[in-house]
């Protein structure tokens, strides 16, 4: 095993850590579980605690244009207490479990782009030192999958995804940020849609989907967002295909309803609220090879360029692979 040197506030000689999560799929709500294994330094140390912070690179909209930055969005206390010896090797195993919002990292195996992570932090003797940080794929819950498989039969395709600091008013969000899937128009929508963004909030009782559409302008209007929610349970039976469907064509019918060009965010019982929206940063990196994900699924394209080391500098090495150099 080779375990990463904790350098910076412990300094050389103190104890190494690496952390090794179970390789079972984790869902949103669920379990995470793992270990933290401990390596003894040149002497013997007293280990106050051991703490798990989830992480998740976030993108931010402001006046001055957009960044990115990294927030911690769950932390966890998993150990501590005990005399480490010197050179001893030590496990604590753990078993935390996730937000509900927690987003989704991969589909059909298929990466989406976001990235999310566990990251270690020990203390000791009074100093603390993040030190070990393991990447964390999160699969979509059934009800997700359903849904996302429904717009796949539609004939919607994945664009990209990221997660947006800011909250959706009139929505139960819980996170301080929210995971937005961008999804290219069916055909048969492509007239009157530029594309579909489709956000999920779990809870313990279902999901809050909020449908966004960046609509098309007619002969006398421009074209303006329009939203809308929807609730189901995690258990829920349906025809999904004709249900997405039905959202979709409700969602579009929204400029009859408020007449041309009208701003949806003025409706305030659709909960627009903070929900804005900037079209510069949304192309990204390529699509890359579709991928047909199922039978007729989404198709989602693997999300060319999209690394863990793009992250911002306050991580440092995010997920970096080559343990070798640290030694």
């Amino acid at each position: 095993m080779v375990f990463k040197r904790l350098l910076g506030s412990l300094g050389v000689g103190a104890p190494t850590v690496d952390t090794v999560l179970d390789p079972a799929p984790v869902l949103p709500g669920g379990t995470l579980s793992g270990q933290v294994q401990l390596k003894g330094g040149q002497a013997d140390f007293d280990i106050e605690h051991i703490t798990l912070d989830l992480v998740a690179r976030v993108e931010a909209e402001h006046e001055e244009g957009e960044s990115e930055g990294v927030v911690v969005f769950d932390r966890f206390t998993v150990g501590g207490g005990f005399r480490l010896a010197a050179e001893e090797a030590h496990s604590v195993p753990f078993t935390v479990t996730l937000p509900w919002e927690t987003p989704v990292t991969e589909l059909y195996g298929q990466p989406l782009g976001i990235v999310l992570g566990v990251r270690t932090e020990l203390a000791v003797a009074g100093a603390k030192d993040r030190g070990d940080l393991d990447r964390l794929t999160v699969g979509p819950l059934p009800a997700q999958e359903a849904i996302l498989e429904a717009l796949g039969q539609l004939g919607f395709g994945f664009k990209s995804a990221d997660l947006e600091y800011g909250h959706i008013g009139g929505t139960g969000q819980q996170l301080p940020f929210y995971q937005e899937i961008e999804l290219t128009p069916a055909p048969q929508y492509a007239h009157q849609v530029n594309e579909i963004e489709l956000t999920f909030l779990a809870g313990p009782a279902g999901l809050e989907v909020v449908l966004e559409a960046d609509k098309r302008g007619g002969l006398f209007s421009s074209g303006h967002d329009a939203l809308t929610r929807f609730t189901v349970g995690h258990h829920d039976n349906r025809d999904w295909t004709a249900e997405v469907d039905g959202w979709i064509r409700q969602l579009l019918e929204h400029r009859s309803a408020y007449g041309h060009g009208a701003p949806f965010a003025d409706h305030g019982h659709h909960g627009h609220g903070e929900h804005h929206h900037d079209d510069h940063h949304r192309s990204g990196p390529g699509m890359g090879t579709a991928i047909a994900a199922g039978a007729a699924g989404l198709a989602v394209g693997v999300v060319g360029g999209m690394v863990a080391a793009e992250v911002v500098d306050e991580v440092g090495d995010f997920f970096e692979g080559d343990d070798e150099s640290e030694d």
